[in-house]
């Protein structure tokens, strides 16, 4: 689902994120990370130390692609935007419509604000508690 690769030359680390519909197991992720490890390991695709880390993009995982906002319509996203919309570059609320290209979130305070999606810097889900 995302990989992160970060760290300097004296060590780095590899974060993997895996998603299944069914949901992520600790049986998953020790699998993933057995069969990539082994594959670094033996290609020498990472010089020197690093560590991997496998695991579920969690609760409040990243939305990117298309497919991550239409899966998500009626959850509750955190979005940032690369330039202000109606004054605001920061949005919380539930993501009610997305129709390819504009999203439409409804936010605590009633205001509803459409974004269009190419201005979308960082989205994720958010839980409200």
């Amino acid at each position: 689902m995302d990989v992160e690769f970060k760290g300097g030359l004296d060590h780095q680390i590899l974060r993997i994120y895996i998603d299944k519909l069914a949901g992520v197991t600790h049986t998953d992720c020790q699998q993933v990370s057995a069969q990539v490890g082994t594959e670094i390991d033996v290609e020498g695709l990472i010089p020197g130390a690093y560590t991997l880390e496998v695991s579920s993009p969690g609760l409040t995982r990243k939305l990117s692609a298309a497919k991550d906002f239409e899966k998500s319509c009626g959850r509750v996203v955190k979005l940032q935007t690369k330039e202000p919309i109606d004054g605001q570059r920061s949005f919380r609320g539930v993501l009610t419509e997305f129709d390819g290209q504009l999203l439409t979130v409804l936010q605590k305070n009633g205001k509803t604000t459409r974004i269009p999606l190419l201005v979308v810097s960082k989205a994720n889900l958010d839980v409200d508690f």
